[in-house]
């Protein structure tokens, strides 16, 4: 399930094993194991995987479908704006 999860992430940014490999410090044959579910990485690099993705460690692992945007650095009335996107995205889709 975690191997999905990532699989998912990388490719919705764009990314080849090999550059998520470089991003994380590890070879592409440890992505490869991971999405393929042979093997789960390290609780550490697990924290590294959810902090690069902006994702928590519990929605990689399948215990919360939520996923979560850092805007700590933006201003409120930008929050805001990004809040009314994400509205209507759901309206669209709903």
């Amino acid at each position: 399930m975690f191997g999905i999860k990532l699989r998912e992430l990388r490719s919705s940014h764009g990314l080849t094993q090999i550059q998520l490999a470089k991003e994380l410090g590890v070879s592409k044959q440890c992505v490869s194991n991971w999405e393929n579910d042979n093997i789960l990485p390290s609780i550490d690099m697990l924290i590294r995987i959810s902090q690069y993705f902006y994702v928590s460690c519990d929605y990689l692992l399948e215990l919360d479908n939520k996923i979560y945007l850092d805007v700590s650095d933006i201003t409120p009335s930008q929050r805001a704006i990004i809040q009314k996107l994400i509205q209507e995205f759901k309206n669209v889709n709903g």
